[in-house]
């Protein structure tokens, strides 16, 4: 870090009279307006980053303060809890013995009162560093590939038992080609092996091992593929977390066999592969799962077991045909007497199935008739309750069409009774008629006839019409 720059004396207002005998230097100052400004003069220095490894980790209610140190000197450090935050830190990843980035630049807070003064370092961003680093960017990763499902195509795809051909990408020389082999001889394997060889460790590698296992899947011979390498850090074995060359594993339809590091390493062409290996050996055995030695001597006592039934089997006719040719008519009689037998047997079953036969045909034609007989009393018990159901409802329709008819009636009669002629005669009028009994209506019509008939409620007189006047 740059030297601090002086703080200009011309700034801060001299407000204490110097005695004589001090020193020719400027001042003397008040130490708050001192030490602001040396705040102020802090703040302005150029942001950098810092690479180091963590101590003496504390919190308060609204920062974290550390220790970053190396093997030459040691600052330290402050963030804001809401910067911690933003980070994005895995759970506990600041912690002591942790190696972090940060970004930030100094800061000085400069106490009063009963505050003592403090320098840090304020960071504003921070990482993990180195492995804890490559932690955090694979597993952002895999989290995102494990989203998309890529985790499972390979494991859908059909490993076969006994494959003729395998495909392998691996560095040409190196302890894991020569396991492979061991274990593949193990097995007992007797098919191909088409190597594809690429670099395992650089940056080179990741855009390589991709080519090598594109170009083994586009052959049509090839019916698994096994990735494999040695053990090493997580920055050793970075090309097969690369999120191309996992995308490309995963899409393929040929399965892959990933044999990548120890048990103990865990890289993300593991999660896209169809079998995960701890070691080559492993490996071999995941893309030859028949254990071809076992099968092979299975074989053998399968074999030797048909070989045995096949020689019981003709020993056990040649006698049959040996005791034929010594007694032909002892053996006929006896074939005779097993043909007689079965004939018996055969007429005794078949009675038997007769009277099983009719026994049963009686049983069924009882159940059904019952149950015909039955479901018949059933149909008339609801024929007879629908038939008076129907009557009684016809017998209420009558019943409230009578009393319809009736009332109709009724008021007709009322209805006929008012206009009846009759009852204007009973209020005292009288009605005229012609000798022929028709109505005379007029007066015209009276004189015309001379003599009427007047007809009254009580009966009839004669009358003779005369002109007035």
């Amino acid at each position: 870090m740059d030297q601090l720059p002086p703080v200009d004396p011309g700034q801060i207002e001299l407000e204490v009279p110097r005695p004589s005998g001090d020193p020719e230097l400027p001042g003397p100052f008040p130490v708050g307006r001192y030490a602001g400004k040396l705040q102020e003069e802090m703040r302005k220095r150029a942001r950098v980053l810092l690479v180091g490894e963590v101590t003496g980790v504390g919190r308060s209610r609204v920062q974290a303060y550390f220790e970053l140190r190396d093997g030459d000197g040691a600052v330290p450090c402050a963030i804001w809890l809401n910067d911690l935050e933003r980070a994005g830190l895995p759970e506990g990843a600041l912690r002591d013995g942790a190696e972090l980035v940060i970004a930030g630049g100094p800061d000085y807070y400069p106490g009063g009162g009963a505050a003592s003064p403090s320098f840090c370092f304020r960071a504003t961003h921070v990482r993990l560093a180195g492995e804890g680093d490559l932690m955090l960017r694979l597993e952002a990763l895999r989290k995102q590939l494990r989203g998309e499902g890529l985790f499972e195509l390979q494991r859908q795809l059909r490993r076969p038992l006994l494959p003729r051909t395998l495909g392998v990408v691996t560095a040409e020389s190196g302890a894991a080609r020569r396991d492979l082999l061991a274990g593949l001889r193990r097995r007992g394997w007797a098919g191909t092996v088409v190597w594809a060889f690429a670099p395992v460790q650089d940056r080179r590698a990741a855009p390589a091992i991709t080519a090598a296992i594109q170009d083994l899947a586009a052959r049509p011979e090839v019916e698994a593929i096994v990735v494999t390498r040695g053990g090493g850090s997580l920055a050793d074995l970075w090309a097969f977390c690369d999120e191309t060359l996992c995308r490309t594993v995963a899409m393929l339809r040929v399965p892959v066999v990933s044999a990548v590091g120890h048990e103990r390493d865990s890289t993300l062409i593991d999660d896209v592969a169809a079998v995960a290996c701890s070691t080559p050996t492993h490996a071999a055995e995941a893309a030859v799962p028949l254990d071809c030695v076992a099968a092979r001597r299975e074989l053998g006592r399968a074999g030797n077991s048909l070989r045995r039934a096949a020689d019981g089997a003709v020993a056990v006719r040649a006698r049959h045909l040996g005791s034929l040719a010594r007694g032909p008519a002892r053996a006929l009689r006896r074939e005779r007497s097993k043909l007689n037998q079965m004939i018996r047997e055969v007429r005794a079953a078949s009675e038997r199935g007769l009277a099983e036969r009719s026994t049963f045909q009686r049983r069924i034609a009882a159940v059904v008739l019952e149950r015909a007989r039955r479901r018949a009393i059933e149909r008339t018990v609801a024929g007879v309750a629908e038939e008076r159901r129907r009557g009684a409802v016809i017998e209420r329709a009558a019943t409230r069409d009578l009393a319809r008819r009736r009332e109709a009636l009724r008021r007709a009669a009322v209805t006929l009774r008012a206009h009846d002629p009759e009852r204007t005669l009973e209020r005292g009028y009288a009605l005229a008629e012609s000798a022929a009994g028709e109505p005379v209506t007029s007066a015209a019509a009276a004189a015309a006839a001379g003599a009427v008939k007047l007809r009254f409620a009580d009966g009839r007189v004669g009358a003779r019409v005369e002109r007035d006047g």
